[in-house]
């Protein structure tokens, strides 16, 4: 007896219900992206190249005798590139973002090691740990410091007496000894004390995949445990040291409570920056426009590396 000939998929079968599912599957993040970054950023951009008239701006698309004009203020993009306050603000909040997160890397990475080669039963814990800060409120922590790096304060009182202090003032982090608050020292500190988790958990999801069996391997070919760990562990962590990165350095460089609660004169960032011009100054359009040159110092140059990022994957391939 011969079997029954299988049914030829029809243009509403599985086939069309895969390309319906894929298309929902990435079209939906880039709705997300439409709407909640590409349109706010328009909108933005608009208003930096508006004019105020009061608490209206003027339209960049105007009819007048036939003829369709379109009206771009460039002056605040000219400011911003010429007004050394400006600029020194930019590389001021781009300094403190990469120590930030040189620093997150430095202390996160061997702390991220030990966690993904802690036992199995014990890593639950150490995330727990890392992640109970976000319990208390992030104000909460910052004022704290406050408490903890002025005069009397228990961190203070211990790197006076062990004479840190003076080695920080020779260093140029505090104006000078027994000083510690409202220091470009006071600054990092909150900062990282912030930011440190998100350089420890990617690191972590990517140090515990990590093949045990590579490491036994080059021990075999007569690697010492240095250099296996240069030559095969920090090769391999690479995409959690990206994202660590990422996830430190973006949110940084437009830090504003840390700098006005720890930071003082000397650590002017870009977020107060910011503040001044919007609330103090009632100046919208050059608001707008350091928050655009902001956005594009942070997304261009990332750009630019994931595409670099692309094309050594597909050299490799």
């Amino acid at each position: 007896m011969s079997a029954a000939p299988r049914p030829t998929p029809g243009p509403g079968g599985p086939t069309r219900r895969l390309r319906l599912g894929r298309g929902a599957v990435i079209g939906l993040p880039y709705a997300w992206l439409l709407v909640f970054f590409l349109l706010p950023f328009l909108i933005v951009f608009k208003i930096s190249v508006s004019e105020m008239d009061g608490v209206r701006f003027s339209e960049l698309l105007t009819v007048q005798d036939g003829v369709l004009q379109l009206t771009l203020r460039l002056g605040n993009y000219l400011l911003v590139a010429e007004d050394a306050l400006y600029v020194r603000t930019y590389l001021r909040s781009l300094g403190y973002a990469g120590a930030t997160t040189l620093l997150c890397l430095a202390l996160g990475y061997p702390f991220a090691y030990f966690m993904a080669r802690a036992p199995r039963r014990a890593q639950p814990l150490l995330v727990m740990a890392v992640m109970l800060p976000f319990w208390t409120s992030f104000l909460l922590r910052v004022y704290a410091w406050k408490g903890l790096l002025g005069e009397g304060g228990a961190v203070a009182e211990l790197l006076i007496a062990l004479g840190l202090d003076q080695l920080l003032a020779s260093g140029g982090l505090i104006g000078s000894p027994g000083k510690l608050m409202n220091t470009p020292f006071s600054l990092l500190v909150g900062m990282v004390y912030t930011y440190l988790p998100f350089m420890v958990l990617p690191l972590y999801a990517t140090l515990s995949k990590l093949d045990g069996r590579l490491l036994e391997a080059a021990a075999d070919l007569g690697a010492t445990p240095w250099t296996a760990f240069w030559r095969v562990t920090v090769p391999l962590s690479k995409a959690g040291i990206i994202a660590g990165a990422m996830l430190v350095f973006i949110p940084c460089v437009g830090e504003f409570v840390i700098p006005e609660l720890l930071g003082g004169p000397e650590t002017l960032m870009i977020g107060r920056v910011l503040w001044d011009e919007f609330f103090s100054n009632n100046d919208w359009p050059m608001a707008a426009t350091v928050a655009v040159v902001m956005v594009l110092l942070i997304v261009v140059p990332l750009a630019l590396f994931n595409r670099y990022q692309a094309e050594s994957t597909e050299a490799r391939r």
